[in-house]
């Protein structure tokens, strides 16, 4: 599941993962959008932006972890520094990605995140 309220960047992102070989259960424009979706969906990995206009990405993800404590969240943000990793930790997010550390980045950290919930099945 791919959350970013930038269009572009919300359908580059799941395009790209698409492409190589994930599957893209859901695109939510906003944190309300993804706690709307997400028991739908039932995402592995959740990819959620930091800054969103209402609820961001920490609000949300700590609302979806009250609801599904195992739901793996990678915070990924342009607006990465510890106090910020910090907060993301405390509201139950699984992994922080800086957008400047890329794609492939992201795509090694879903596909580990993945490949420890199949083990744990």
């Amino acid at each position: 599941m791919v959350v970013d309220d930038t269009d572009h960047v919300r359908t580059m992102l799941a395009e790209m993962l698409e492409l190589d070989g994930f599957e893209v259960v859901s695109r939510a424009a906003s944190g309300e959008n993804a706690l709307a979706e997400v028991h739908g969906a039932d995402p592995d990995v959740i990819v959620m932006d930091l800054k969103m206009p209402g609820m961001d990405g920490l609000e949300t993800t700590k609302r979806i972890k009250e609801e599904r404590p195992d739901q793996s969240v990678i915070l990924y943000t342009a607006y990465l520094d510890p106090v910020i990793e910090a907060e993301a930790k405390r509201h139950g997010v699984t992994l922080c990605l800086g957008k400047i550390d890329g794609l492939p980045e992201l795509e090694r950290q879903i596909s580990r995140l993945t490949l420890e919930l199949a083990g744990d099945a």
